[in-house]
């Protein structure tokens, strides 16, 4: 594993959106999906709004391997799911991030359901 380049970092932290797509048993990867992505110091964060009931989130389980596409950094990533002490961190970096969105949508990715996927991307050589 490497680590990120404060590039990268700035730029998948920055980008409103990020694209992921997982690592199929067979080695193809699956279909992308459009999901948020936060920054919290040196890591990047993502999780499921529906919880484990995801598709995209279920596809990550086999692997633990994908590709993230943001900010126009295209990288293949590990997900590792993220210490539960660190949701409120993580919950804070959504707020901050996406605040600008109705209340309604941000308090969707923050529900204990959605805590309970963060995973974190560390990046893949």
């Amino acid at each position: 594993m490497s680590a990120w380049t404060n590039d990268e970092l700035t730029r998948v932290g920055d980008a409103e959106e990020l694209r992921i797509a997982s690592l199929r048993q067979d080695g193809s990867l699956s279909s992308w999906r459009t999901i948020w992505v936060v920054r919290d110091g040196d890591d990047l964060y993502v999780r499921s709004v529906k919880g484990t009931d995801s598709d995209w989130y279920r596809a990550t389980r086999p692997r633990q391997e994908g590709r993230i596409r943001a900010g126009g950094v295209e990288k293949d990533v590990s997900f590792q799911d993220a210490d539960p002490a660190l949701n409120d961190q993580v919950d804070a970096a959504y707020r901050t991030k996406y605040g600008h969105y109705p209340r309604s949508i941000v308090d969707s990715v923050l529900t204990d359901g959605a805590d309970s996927t963060t995973m974190r991307l560390l990046p893949r050589t």
